[in-house]
C-alpha cells in the first residue's frame, strides 16, 4: 500500500504544481477569462487516464492465462522505464518548469481557446498516463486480491491536492528538490521490485525461457501470508523465491541507477554542493506573486 502511495503522491504532486502554476500565472496576468479552458484540459486529461487505466485492467481479464502474463510483464517493463525517466527528467528540469511552463502558456493565449486547452492537456496528461500504467504494474505485481493498492493511490492523489492547493494558497513551504530526489529514489526501488515481477510474468509467459532456478527461498522465514511479508511485498514488492534471473535483474537496475540519480546534477562554484533550486524549488508558495 505505501509503494502505491507513494505513486500517487509523487505524480500527483507534479500535476498539481503543474495546475498551480498555469493557474497563477493566468490570475498574475489578469487572463482569468483562459482558466476555464485550463480547466477544460485538465479534466480531458484526467478522464483520458482514468479510461487507460479501466482498459488495461478489464482488458486483460479476458486474455489467457499465458497472454495476461505476457502482457503483464510487457507493460511492467514499459512502466518501469517511463518511471525511470520521469524521476530523472524531474530531478534536471525542476527548477527551470515554472518558466517553461510560462513559455508555453504565453504561446497559447496567443493562438487561442483551442491551444489553451491542448496546452493544459499536455501539461498534465503525461503524468495521468504514467500513473495510469505505473500502477496497474504494480498492483498487478501486488496480485493480493485486496483493495489496499488502489486505497494508496487514492490517499497519495488526495495528499497531493491538498499539498498543491496549499502550495497555491501560500500555506505551506517546502524544498521541492530535496522532495522530489527522495522520493524519486523510492520510486527507483519501488520500480526495481516491478521490474523483477514482470520478469517473473515472462518466464510464466514462457518468452523468456531459462534461468527459472530459485536464487532462494525464505518461506518459512517470511512466509508470504504474514503480516511482514505482505508489508513487505506491499513496500518493494518483495518475494521470498525468487528466480536467479529476477535477482540479477533487480541488482543491475536498482544498484547503477540509485548510483547516478543521488550523483550531483549541479555545483555551485567552488563549493562541491549542489546548487540551490530557484523560487519554483524552495519557495513553491511564490508562484501567485512571481
Amino acid at each position: 500500500m505505501f509503494s502505491n502511495y507513494l505513486i500517487g503522491l509523487r505524480e500527483g504532486l507534479e500535476a498539481s504544481l503543474v495546475v498551480c502554476i498555469l493557474i497563477a500565472y493566468l490570475v498574475k496576468t489578469n487572463r482569468r477569462d483562459a482558466i476555464r479552458p485550463i480547466w477544460i484540459g485538465i479534466g480531458i486529461a484526467i478522464a483520458i487516464a482514468m479510461g487507460f487505466g479501466c482498459a488495461l485492467e478489464f482488458g486483460s481479464q479476458e486474455l489467457t492465462f499465458e497472454a495476461q502474463e505476457a502482457l503483464g510483464g510487457s507493460l511492467s517493463i514499459v512502466a518501469v522505464g517511463l518511471v525511470t525517466w520521469m524521476v530523472f527528467w524531474m530531478r534536471r528540469t525542476a527548477r527551470h518548469l515554472k518558466s517553461e511552463l510560462h513559455g508555453k502558456l504565453d504561446a497559447a493565449l496567443a493562438m487561442g481557446t483551442g491551444a489553451l486547452v491542448a496546452t493544459a492537456f499536455l501539461a498534465v496528461g503525461r503524468e495521468g498516463l504514467e500513473t495510469a500504467l505505473f500502477v496497474w504494474a504494480s498492483v498487478h505485481a501486488a496480485s493480493d486480491g485486496t483493495p489496499r493498492p488502489l486505497i494508496g493511490v487514492a490517499l497519495g492523489l488526495a495528499t497531493a491536492v491538498l499539498l498543491g492547493w496549499l502550495f497555491y494558497r501560500g500555506a505551506l513551504k517546502i524544498n521541492l528538490a530535496k522532495f522530489f530526489t527522495w522520493t524519486g529514489g523510492m520510486l527507483v526501488v519501488v520500480a526495481a521490485g516491478v521490474l523483477a515481477y514482470g520478469l517473473h510474468d515472462l518466464q510464466e509467459a514462457n518468452w523468456v525461457p531459462g534461468i527459472r532456478t530459485l536464487a532462494f527461498d525464505i518461506s518459512d522465514t517470511i512466509p508470504p501470508d504474514s503480516w511482514y511479508g505482505t508489508l513487505l511485498k506491499g513496500v518493494f514488492n518483495f518475494q521470498p523465491d525468487p528466480t536467479v534471473l529476477q535477482v540479477t535483474v533487480w541488482l543491475l537496475y536498482l544498484i547503477p541507477t540509485l548510483a547516478v540519480f543521488f550523483a550531483p546534477v549541479g555545483f555551485a562554484s567552488g563549493k562541491g554542493k549542489v546548487k540551490a533550486p530557484d523560487d519554483q524549488g524552495s519557495q513553491p508558495s511564490k508562484a501567485t506573486s512571481a
